[in-house]
Order: structure tokens, then sequence, then C-alpha cells
């Protein structure tokens, strides 16, 4: 299909795509805590990721992340959830959530960056740690989910109020057939 039959116009939605990493060792978890001159998630704990590039593939741009922000470059990564973010207006977010393992006693050198500073945090301490809005409901899913399964599928709003609403989902509503939860 040529590009002028792409059906991409000025009116219609559009969603600018990102990616989000979870690296697990063991019962711990690779988190990135946002530095204190970020604009967005200063001091708060999320996972690794970012921005889709122009010419990049979802899978390409999370190794890039990875290898930019972790110094990570050889792990298997799985797609584990698929999120539509709707933010208002004509544009949205779809991120790409992706998890991979590090055996126990592999050694890793956490370099800090612009970003902030990488920490392995344990799945029990997570409660006490000043998380990004969404993660205390999404990490568990990431964990969770086996490298077997289909990807679920999440839809994040914001009410009135600008207070964040999240919906999982593993099949569409109304739809018959197994998706694989």
């Amino acid at each position: 299909m040529p590009v002028s039959d792409q059906g991409v116009f000025q009116d219609r939605y559009s969603i600018i795509p990102r990616v989000l990493i979870f690296i697990t060792k063991g019962r711990e978890v690779l988190l990135l805590k946002g530095a204190p001159t970020k604009r967005l998630w200063a001091n708060k704990y999320n996972g690794i990721g970012g921005h889709v590039e122009q010419g990049e593939t979802i899978l390409s741009a999370a190794y890039r992340e990875l290898s930019e922000e972790a110094g990570i470059g050889n792990i298997d990564l799985n797609l584990c959830a698929i999120i539509t973010i709707d933010i208002g207006g004509k544009n949205g977010i779809g991120m790409f959530v992706f998890k991979g393992s590090i055996k126990e006693g592999t050694a890793i050198e956490l370099k800090p960056s612009v970003e902030g500073d990488l920490e392995w945090v344990h799945q029990f301490d997570m409660v006490s740690v000043p998380l990004v809005e969404d993660l205390p409901v999404l990490i568990p899913r990431v964990l969770a989910h086996r490298a077997d399964q289909a990807p679920f599928y999440g839809q994040y709003s914001y009410s009135e109020g600008g207070v964040l609403q999240i919906r999982f989902i593993t099949r569409p509503e109304g739809h018959s057939s197994d998706l694989r939860s």
C-alpha cells in the first residue's frame, strides 16, 4: 500500500509510541529513580524506557533504551503488555511493556545518568519507595506474565480531576475467542 493510502490525517486520533522495560534478577526489579532535576517523575521510581524514534521498531527501541539507560545489551525481552494512554485530545500514548531477566549472581555495573540512578528494588520493598503512579498496579501484572502468554492490554485515562484510571483486559469486551488470559 502506498504512503498516500495509509489514512493518516490530522483530525484522527494518533498514538505516540513508547517502550517501558522491567528487568528482574531473582525477586529484584531494576528501576530508575528519576533525577531530582527531571521535569517528569523527579525522585520517583520507574521502569527503563522512553520514546520510539523514527525508523525504529518497537523492539529495537526497547533494546536501545535498555542500552542507553542501563548499559544492558544482551538479554531476551518479552512483550508483556500493550497499553493505550488517553491523555485527551487527538493524541495519546501507545506504551509497549517488556520484561527480561538476568540470572542471580550476574554482575551489572549500575551507572547514574542524566535520567537518574538505577537501583535493584526487591519486590517486597516496592511498597516503601515512591513509584510512578501506575506502577503499583502494573508491576505485579508484568512480573506474573509468562513468556508463553499473549500480552495483556490496558487502557489508562484521566478523570476531569486528573486522577489516573487504569483498566486491564485480556480480551475485548463481547469477543468470544480466547486471547490467552
